[in-house]
């Protein structure tokens, strides 16, 4: 191809990427506000565009129930299930932090009381008072008394709380790691990093702070709300009916909150992938001349995103208006009620200011309730999609037969990743043990693709990979790592020493095996000169690795964990060709008796196998050695031709 060519299709390329300008706007010109309008027409805009926001999120919410390709979100009986098992785990501590936080709360309503009977006293004895000392006493012992159950509950309320988060983290953590390895990868994972990392934070914020909290603030209000009834009722039952009408906001607000986090969420999912896939493909996106594009996709996901918040935002003004009004109606209620008792005879002056008393103090525990239960929906938004993916099915039911042998068969494989659209056709393929058989062809041509059935990633539509006569997707997971391992051009390098990271799969490793995996990979100079040798920390915020000496950690692993057949897809893309040779080269000289087949875009690997495999359209059109191939003068001729000139 010319140079000239090269660069008319260069200028081209951006010309094949979908035209989105007849696409209609991500956000509709009906959740725009009205320019210039009167103040009535405003104000009427303002509720329709609520309701088209909040139909939006119940279709969001809708569709999360059961995703085509995305993740599911669970229901709120699947997150009050989950609190309530981590909470019946715990319930000697629950049951020690409700007594402390009803002791803390009880004692502080002692002092109204007090409060009251000192103005009776007045009130009866005049300026001469008998007991005050007494009094003032009690009230002193009240409040130390109260200060130490409140620390009593907030420091059992810190250990309850950081106990469940550590559970709650650990039972994600577990479920993230069960997950389908082919459900991982055709999910958005956008979406999925949203999850564990801004959900679970939301959750941990919710479980270790909400929870305590919400329980707190509902014993104060009980407690209050008692108190206020034994003081009188004349002047408890109008201030509490006052209260009781911001009843219907909150069951409103309870009711629509749940559905507008989940859309917030899976708006940030939205904004998560497509900046992922910006920055991974910054490259192509900048040869291409993209960044248009790509930076207009990014507005559209930050103005969907917008508008999940606005409705949010919307539900709590409204919730919030009618709290203020609820909480500030009864001392006035409770004042006029009160005047009007006294004249008649039926309460106190004591009582009245116990009350009074009371119903300030009740305002700040109804709003912390109302406060924590808001976070808590958040939480159990995040908690829900969470949960939502503990509900993916697995892969595979692992069978109880073990394999007979290591030789490994696929016979009439065919897969695919849509319905109705194989990239397998019916591929038959024995390998002989110990064989090194090289995959090649062109991209999108399934070699990949092969690779993962012959490693017992994916189950094929029809047709069985098998290993010793048994499917590969029907071992247990421990069993089928130890049969076959699959390397790919991913890799990833956790956080501690080189040893920890090389014998994940061994832990009881020794160092010589160590040392003799890294040999084999060409590793071991350049390990042996870091600052620690074995035991220098590597991984994020440690001593950083090149992308070809982590490649080269993870086959190292690779070789500890001995499986006797290996699926390399193309596991040295990222190191240079010379050291991809010797790596290679090491490789082979250890890898003896172990079958290994390499899926491979470097001809030289396929030179040095024994039998090669040309893989065209999902299907296998030419077997055998490389001379036999050459002569042959098919497509490995060409691919080979192409290579070497």
């Amino acid at each position: 191809m010319s140079s000239s060519t090269g660069t008319d299709l260069l200028a081209t390329s951006a010309d094949t990427w979908r035209d989105r300008t007849d696409d209609p706007p991500v956000v509709p010109p009906e959740l725009h506000p009205p320019e210039h309008a009167a103040l009535r027409e405003r104000h009427r805009a303002l509720w329709q565009r609520h309701a088209l926001r909040r139909q939006r999120a119940e279709d969001v919410y809708d569709a999360s129930r059961n995703p085509v390709r995305g993740w599911p979100v669970s229901g709120n009986r699947a997150v009050l299930a989950f609190f309530g098992e981590l909470v019946r785990r715990r319930k000697r501590s629950f049951a020690v932090l409700v007594l402390l936080n009803a002791l803390a709360a009880g004692s502080a309503l002692v002092v109204p009381r007090l409060l009251g009977s000192l103005v009776n006293r007045v009130q009866s004895q005049g300026a001469s008072v008998d007991g005050l000392d007494g009094l003032a006493l009690t009230v002193i012992g009240v409040v130390v008394l109260q200060s130490l159950f409140t620390f009593g509950a907030q420091r059992t309320s810190t250990h309850f709380g950081q106990d469940l988060l550590a559970s709650a983290r650990e039972y994600i953590v577990a479920t993230i790691l069960r997950l389908p390895v082919g459900r991982v990868e055709g999910a958005s994972t956008g979406d999925l990093v949203t999850r564990v990392t801004r959900d679970v934070g939301t959750m941990a914020r919710s479980v270790q702070w909400g929870v305590p909290r919400l329980l707190i603030s509902l014993l104060t209000v009980v407690l209050s709300v008692v108190a206020m009834l034994l003081n009188s009722l004349v002047l408890a039952v109008p201030a509490l009916l006052v209260f009781a009408l911001c009843t219907p906001a909150v069951r409103t607000y309870l009711r629509r909150a749940p559905k507008a986090y989940i859309t917030e969420g899976a708006t940030y999912s939205r904004i998560n992938t497509t900046l992922t896939e910006t920055v991974e493909g910054a490259r192509t996106v900048e040869a291409l001349g993209l960044s248009g594009a790509r930076v207009r996709a990014g507005g559209d996901d930050i103005e969907v995103s917008a508008q999940a918040e606005r409705y949010g935002m919307t539900l709590r003004n409204v919730l919030f208006a009618a709290l203020n009004g609820a909480f500030q109606v009864p001392q006035v209620v409770t004042l006029v009620v009160g005047a009007y008792g006294y004249s008649r005879g039926w309460v106190d002056l004591g009582q009245i200011t116990a009350a009074m008393l009371y119903v300030v103090a009740l305002a700040e525990p109804l709003d912390a309730v109302i406060g924590e239960v808001d976070r808590l929906q958040v939480g159990a938004a995040s908690t829900s999609r969470l949960l939502g993916i503990a509900e993916v099915p697995p892969d595979r039911e692992p069978g109880d037969r073990l394999p007979d042998g290591v030789e490994l068969v696929g016979d009439d494989l065919r897969f695919a990743y849509r319905e109705g659209h194989d990239v397998l056709h019916g591929v038959d393929l024995r390998l002989r043990t110990g064989e090194r058989l090289a995959v090649v062809g062109p991209s999108g041509s399934g070699k990949s693709t092969l690779g993962r059935l012959l490693a017992g990633i994916n189950r094929p539509r029809t047709g069985s990979a098998r290993v010793g006569g048994v499917d590969l997707v029907d071992l247990p997971l421990e069993v089928l790592r130890t049969e076959v391992a699959l390397v790919t051009q991913e890799h990833h390098v956790f956080i501690g020493t080189v040893r920890d990271n090389i014998v994940l799969a061994r832990e009881a490793s020794s160092d010589d095996a160590v040392r003799e995996a890294l040999r084999a990979v060409g590793s071991l100079a350049w390990v042996e000169r870091l600052p620690e040798g074995l035991d220098t920390m590597i991984g994020s915020g440690r001593y950083a690795l090149t992308p070809a000496q982590a490649q080269q950690v993870a086959l190292a692993r690779l070789i500890i964990a001995d499986p006797h057949t290996l699926v390399l897809d193309e596991a040295t893309s990222l190191i240079d060709p010379r050291t991809a040779r010797t790596l290679e080269g090491s490789m082979n000289n250890l890898l003896e008796g172990r079958t290994v087949v390499a899926i491979a875009h470097r001809l030289h690997t396929a030179h040095d196998a024994d039998r090669i495999a040309v893989v065209l359209d999902g299907r296998i059109v030419e077997l055998g050695s490389h001379d036999e191939l050459v002569e042959l003068d098919g497509e490995y001729a060409a691919l080979w031709r192409a290579w070497t000139s």
